[in-house]
């Protein structure tokens, strides 16, 4: 499945979040909120229908990318990635999902080779189907429950303050400068100026 296609795309960049107006402000939408705000600062649009996904692709540090936003719900998100990557012959370790966090304080941004899915249901389908834990993540903090007896799907769906929503979009510049350092083979100088 893997190995590079020369004349094709060397990396993709996924934005984990679920497709639908209903869910575009809700803490389980802060990947697809980064990957556009990318694809904005790239002068680029995500509307290309691929993948079971929207795509477009772009050039990052000179390496030609594959911006990604899963249209499967993210419960299957690993059915569109492992469908781009096995087309396009890319390693797991060429791919970068940025996606919401929990556990992390609302802003916060970690950056990750490899790992667990930490309980996140958009990587348990990523790591199925991709047979592999050696992906790239960008992880953003979206809070904690304040209520720990709260349904943890309501909190993940549910709509993000004006005051979190100003701390995760005042990021927004900084996990695009971490993905360009990432896709330049720079990870750990991302993890060291950004974590």
């Amino acid at each position: 499945m893997f190995g590079t296609r020369s004349s094709g795309v060397s990396w993709l960049i996924v934005g984990l979040g679920n497709p639908g107006k209903k869910y575009e402000n809700t803490r389980h939408n802060v990947g697809f909120c980064s990957v556009r705000y990318i694809a904005d600062q790239l002068k680029v649009k995500i509307n290309r229908s691929k993948f079971h996904s929207l795509t477009a692709t772009c050039s990052i540090e000179n390496e030609k990318c594959l911006l990604m936003l899963p249209q499967t719900f993210m419960n299957e998100s690993g059915i569109a990635v492992e469908e781009a990557a096995s087309y396009y012959k890319i390693s797991p370790d060429h791919i970068i999902v940025i996606f919401d966090d929990i556990a992390l304080s609302p802003g916060t941004i970690r950056i990750k080779t490899k790992g667990s899915s930490g309980g996140h249901n958009g990587l348990k389908s990523i790591q199925g189907m991709l047979d592999s834990e050696d992906y790239q993540r960008v992880k953003i903090g979206t809070g904690d429950r304040t209520d720990k007896e709260s349904d943890l799907a309501d909190w993940v769906l549910g709509q993000l303050t004006d005051s979190e929503k100003k701390l995760i979009t005042d990021r927004y510049e900084d996990i695009f400068s971490s993905v360009k350092l990432m896709v330049s083979g720079n990870t750990e100088k991302a993890m060291n100026q950004f974590n």
